[in-house]
Formats: C-alpha cells, structure tokens, sequence
C-alpha cells in the first residue's frame, strides 16, 4: 500500500512533466522537440530509436532521462561479436545449491541505451524483440519480468555506414518512434563547450519523479479519451499509407495502435485530458516514418527518410482533419 499513488489531476500531471522537462534541458541544450518526444515515449511505455551521426548527445539524452526519473540505467554496447546472452543474462550452474541459477543481464534496467544496435547480428537484435514487446524475458523455458517502468533506446547509424545490420521490419515496428538530434545551434553548443561534464556519467541531476509517479502518469496517459472522429482520422491516414504507391508496404495495425497512444501521451504533456487533431499529425511522421518503405530502389538511406517524410506529410496534408 506504501507504493500506491492515486491517480493525478491534469494539472499535477502537467507539473510532473513540467519538472521533468525542465531537467531535462539542464543538459540536452535547443532540444525541445527531442525532449518532448521523449517524453512522448515514455508515457506511452514506448521504445525510442535515434537515428544520427556519432557524438550529437544520444546516450546523454537517455542517461538525462534515466537520472530525472531516479532510475537504474544500462548501456549495452552493441558489436558484431555480442551474443544474444550478453543482453538478457544466462542461467549459471550453482555448485552449493545444485541447481541453476539466473543471472539477469543488462537488459534488466528501466531505462536501456542499445548503443549502434545495427553493428550487432540479426541474432543478437533479435534478443530485445520480447523484452520490447512484453516486458519480460525468457531465459532457458523461465520468464522473468522487468519491472515498469521500462524504456529502451536504440542509436542507430546511418545503414550505408561500414559494419551495419539493417533492423529488420519486425524490429523496427518494435520502436514507438524513430527521430534525429541533429547538431545544435551555435548558441546552445557554446553553453555545452562552457559545461564542466565532458562524460554522461559525469553529468549530475537530482531526480525529479519517482518511479511510482511515472508508471501513474502512463496510466493516465492511456486513460487519456480519443473522440471517435479522430480515431476515424487515425484509420483514414492508415489507411491512405496502405493504398499509397509509393510504399512498399503500408503500416500495420501496431503502427496505427502507436499513432494513437502517442497522440493520448502527447495531450497528457499539454496538460489535456483529451486528443485533439493536432496531436496526432504533429506525430504522423516520427511514428510512420521507420515502419515505411519505398516499393522502388533508393540512392541511399537518408533519401529514403526523406522522401517517406514527404510523402507522409501529403498524406496528411490531403486529409480532411475532423472539427
């Protein structure tokens, strides 16, 4: 009974998140619309995948998170030689007790960095598709939870760089979204060079939230109402990447499943109890764009990103959204 939160009113809600983000940008400088995706994310019980050049601040954001939300954090370095144990742990022979004993793997955290996960073998990726999914591992015919809450971000370099394992689609529909840092403004990389932490490890944050206090606000975040005319606007752009020529595929019922939980978290962050249209177009792209590929061969990886964000946003742009 000690760990019960009741649930929060809108505007606490809004203060919660408020504290949150304002931490947040006390290491990730210009980056507001990263942070609040990430919060996004988070109250959807979402997994984020980060798509950028090396040393842009990817393990920063998610160490910044991790520390705001007073929570244990892992980073697994993903290489071509990482066995899928290395991730979610291995049953180990006990010689006093006679039996087998699990050791947990770094999996085990509530806020995981898959460090350039497509370095490592089909295999080994393949080790984060249930513990993404369900939230728990199975090791050896045993099941074993991680516990709420549970977040993982992925870094990704480009896949036209040497040593890359594309994800494969499976994978891939896993990640709630799928955005890019970028460099940041001149201004805000003059406050970073200013900064004393040249490491994430050195960065210091106090926490902001309990752990308690963010599995109730994903709570209220899924109870957040969705009017049934914009779940019809949902289905209807769905529905339009799915008739779309240009795509090989459209998105599948998870990735429609995701535009909606987002859209219900995104409204909890503005401090509404319910969606409005522009919650979800302003997150068509983040969470489309990664399940979506052109029927057609592309030059190279970031055309493709491009060109399936242009796409999108006609979609979007040739759909009557609901009054």
């Amino acid at each position: 009974m000690s760990d019960f939160v009741p649930a929060p009113t809108m505007s606490a809600a809004k203060q919660a998140l408020d504290r949150l983000r304002a931490n947040m940008r006390r290491t990730i400088k210009g980056k507001d619309e990263v942070i609040e995706h990430t919060l996004v994310c988070l109250l959807s019980r979402g997994h984020l995948l980060i798509e950028d050049l090396p040393g842009v601040g990817k393990t920063t954001l998610a160490y910044s998170l991790a520390r705001s939300l007073d929570c244990p954090f892992a980073r697994i370095q993903f290489t071509s030689d990482l066995l899928p144990s290395d991730v979610t742990g291995v049953s180990i022979y006990d010689e006093t007790t006679k039996e087998f004993v699990f050791k947990k793997g770094p999996v085990f955290a509530s806020v995981v960095l898959a460090d350039e996960i497509n370095r490592a073998t089909p295999k080994t990726q393949s080790a984060l598709l249930e513990v993404m999914d369900r939230g728990k591992v199975t090791v050896d015919g045993e099941t074993h939870p991680v516990g709420p809450p549970f977040m993982v971000f992925a870094t990704q370099n480009p896949v036209d760089y040497e040593g890359t394992f594309p994800l494969p689609e499976s994978q891939m529909d896993r990640f709630l979204m799928r955005i890019h840092m970028g460099y940041p403004r001149a201004g805000d990389e003059l406050e970073i060079l200013r900064a004393a932490a040249t490491n994430y490890d050195a960065i210091s944050l106090d926490p902001v939230i309990t752990r308690s206090e963010i599995t109730t606000l994903q709570q209220t975040a899924a109870a957040v109402f969705v009017e049934d005319s914009v779940l019809a606007y949902i289905l209807a752009i769905v529905g339009a990447t799915r008739t779309e020529a240009e795509f090989k595929a459209g998105v599948s019922v998870r990735g429609g499943l995701a535009l909606k939980q987002a859209a219900q978290a995104r409204a909890l962050a503005e401090g509404r109890d319910f969606v409005i249209p522009d919650d979800v177009t302003d997150l068509v792209t983040p969470v489309f764009s990664h399940r979506l590929s052109f029927a057609h061969a592309v030059s190279d990886a970031l055309e493709e990103r491009r060109a399936v964000a242009a796409v999108l946003k006609r979609i979007v742009e040739a759909l009557p959204a609901p009054q």
